[in-house]
């Protein structure tokens, strides 16, 4: 199970997942009203903790010349997930594999290419590896944001978030 979070590690979250690039320790901690150096400890520890687990770059494949993007969702053995997920991360292509907790369409798969020629080659092997494709999206757009949960404390965001509690709270009451 995890740990609890308090106002400046869920600040620090927030605002790394805004920008983790261009943020620095000094930077947060003038958002988050602590020293810098309390932010880089937290930043370590969150991250000994398994809280973040890497810094990745959101990447714009049609811009990088893979137009095609499209999600599988897939059938696999429950007792076999695991096995069946590491094949499929392994075809030239998979950008991101999903193992879902419960039910038939157990595996979300995304991938890209260049061609029809090349979404026909992953999806042959994606079959290859025994699963059962159920049914197959291709995206447009993907919009991507901070989980709200992480509010940044003394900003409007956490105005707005302490605003929803207070309400939920009246409305328990009457």
């Amino acid at each position: 199970m995890g740990r609890d979070l308090d106002d400046v590690d869920r600040s620090i979250l927030y605002l790394l997942q805004q920008d983790a690039r261009n943020a620095t320790a000094q930077e947060i901690a003038d958002r988050v009203g602590v020293s810098a150096s309390t932010i880089r400890n937290r930043i370590d520890q969150l991250e000994e903790d398994g809280i973040i687990k890497g810094y990745h770059p959101e990447i714009d494949y049609e811009a990088a010349n893979l137009p095609l993007q499209v999600t599988f969702v897939i059938s696999a053995p429950p007792t076999e997930l695991k096995e069946y997920s590491e094949q499929i991360r392994g075809i030239q292509g998979v950008i991101d594999v999903r193992e879902m907790l419960t039910g038939r369409r157990n595996v979300h798969v995304d991938v890209v290419g260049t061609t029809t020629a090349e979404i026909t080659r992953i999806t042959d092997a994606i079959h290859d590896t025994g699963v059962e494709i159920e049914s197959s999206e291709m995206m447009r757009r993907r919009h991507v944001q901070p989980f709200n949960h992480f509010f940044l404390q003394g900003t409007e965001e956490m105005d707005a978030r302490n605003n929803a509690q207070d309400e939920a709270d009246e409305s328990e009451t009457e």
